[in-house]
């Protein structure tokens, strides 16, 4: 059996990438994966600590948590769309407006 520790490890280097590259990358669609990201190292921490502490709730967290990051992720694009639609440029520094 797999400890704890190490799926709380995993779940924090993944969030530690999906925070660097939220911070670093300029670019829309790499700062909307890496959103997903840090959303996908918290489940993974409540499936562990879910399984670890023999209680069902943290998977249904799980599941609702996923159907909020699928609408989410649907959202996020439409808005991705119409703004490289609008400005030819998923670059954040050159989408500084909310004006168009």
């Amino acid at each position: 059996m797999v400890p704890l520790s190490y799926y709380v490890m995993l779940s924090a280097v993944l969030f530690i990438i999906g925070v660097t590259g939220v911070l670093i990358r300029r670019n829309i669609i790499i700062i909307l994966l890496s959103i997903e990201l840090m959303l996908n190292a918290t489940n993974i921490n409540f499936v562990a600590f879910s399984h670890y502490l023999h209680a069902i709730t943290g998977q249904v967290i799980v599941f609702f948590t996923l159907t909020v990051a699928a609408a989410e992720v649907a959202i996020g694009l439409a808005i991705i769309i119409a703004l490289y639609r609008k400005k030819a440029s998923l670059n954040v520094e050159e989408i500084n407006r909310l004006k168009w």
